[in-house]
């Protein structure tokens, strides 16, 4: 009996380092960068709104060195280096008020988490994260989320670079793929919602049009029929914080698997990797992303819970979506064993280096995703042929 052939769209979109929220994101994620500089042990829950004229942070830090760190400074570095360099957009890094409400971390949630033994460490907050994985690109993302991704970076480019020098900081973008039997074959359309400096909204249209067929082009599935939607309203010149507020945190699909998969509520920026809701959805994308690599699967999500101030996760779940070239429970069991992937916080944190980075940093994680980028420790594909050989599979033969 031959397999039926099932098809389907799937959406996703991806919003710039200008989007007023990723604004925030950014700015909370170089304060986390400062306060682990100066100390790798540093608890860190810093929120930032923004809005026309405002920065404002607010949260939680303990940190050695404290008084050494300017928050103020931070951001309007931040946000100097994002582009809003220009007073007459309404959000400029030398000229916005800035108000600051950080303060230090409750006693109480610290008493949860420290132990005298590091390999006790309790995870910061209860919880359920999930990691995911599958063939669909290089990256072993879906498709959707890493399209759109690629394509507001282009930009980001071409505007830094003075290429296209109408463009201004604020953008979205969200590509529509028609996946058969779970791969993508095509293309069907391309939103781009770009601010621009008051400009031909033909002219906007056409180089936009080309900029997102170069990106495109190579994945093999544009098509005659991609429908194409650029600055769909327009006009698009009022943007950024003077056009919506933003908050640290409101992006959390766009920051994962573009709504594939299973989310657990949790955000990722400002936060230090003793809050699990960040560490262990790192972790468990590693998992997954190893598993997918191994050939143990096509596609892998994994889901770890938590309890305030316990080390040991409560359970790990697995699903392969019916895809696993082994039994499942083989794979369940060998992540519950814990020998490959340690899930207890103070192990994964160290397993990743999540306390001292090197050669990559939190600010980079906080625009155009923090999955599918290979400068990520939690992008490695290292434990494939111990995963293999636990699974009762051979070792693969390396190329010559």
């Amino acid at each position: 009996m031959s397999k039926l052939t099932t098809r389907h769209v799937y959406t996703s979109e991806s919003v710039s380092e200008g989007h007023p929220d990723k604004v925030c994101d950014q700015i909370s994620d170089a304060i986390l960068d400062a306060c682990l500089a100066r100390d790798p042990r540093a608890h860190v829950a810093c929120e930032t709104l923004v809005t026309s004229n405002l920065t404002v942070n607010a949260g939680e830090i303990t940190c050695k060195k404290w008084e050494t760190v300017n928050p103020e400074q931070i951001a309007r570095s931040v946000v100097k280096d994002i582009g809003y360099v220009k007073p007459n957009l309404g959000y400029s890094f030398d000229t916005f008020n800035y108000l600051c409400g950080l303060h230090a971390q409750s006693a109480d949630i610290n008493q949860g988490v420290s132990r005298e033994r590091p390999e006790d460490q309790g995870a910061g907050d209860q919880g359920m994260m999930f990691g995911y994985a599958s063939r669909a690109t290089p990256e072993l993302m879906p498709a959707p989320i890493i399209l759109s991704h690629r394509l507001l970076e282009r930009c980001a480019a071409l505007r830094k670079s003075g290429e296209i020098a109408y463009l201004e900081p604020d953008s979205k973008a969200q590509v529509s793929v028609l996946h058969e039997n779970g791969n993508p074959i095509a293309i069907t359309t391309v939103v781009i919602s770009h601010q621009t400096a008051d400009v031909p909204l033909k002219r906007i249209q056409k180089d936009l049009k080309e900029v997102a067929i170069e990106v495109l082009r190579p994945t093999g599935l544009l098509t005659n029929t991609t429908e194409w939607y650029i600055n769909p309203t327009g006009r698009f010149v009022i943007g950024g914080p003077q056009g919506d507020s933003g908050v640290t945190g409101r992006k959390i699909i766009v920051d994962t698997y573009g709504g594939v998969g299973s989310h657990g509520g949790g955000a990722f920026s400002g936060k230090d990797p003793s809050k699990v809701d960040r560490s262990a959805a790192y972790y468990a994308r590693y998992a997954a992303k190893n598993i997918v690599a191994a050939g143990l699967a096509e596609k892998c999500e994994i889901q770890v819970a938590y309890a305030i101030g316990v080390a040991k996760p409560l359970s790990i779940n697995i699903s392969t979506y019916g895809t696993a070239t082994v039994d499942e429970a083989i794979i369940a069991q060998v992540l519950a064993a814990g020998e490959i992937f340690d899930f207890r916080p103070a192990a994964l944190i160290q397993d990743l280096g999540l306390t001292a980075p090197k050669g990559w940093s939190y600010r980079q994680t906080a625009s155009y995703g923090h999955f599918g980028r290979k400068q990520f420790p939690w992008e490695r594909t290292d434990r494939v042929e111990v995963l293999r050989e636990a699974c009762g599979l051979a070792r693969k033969t390396k190329k010559r």
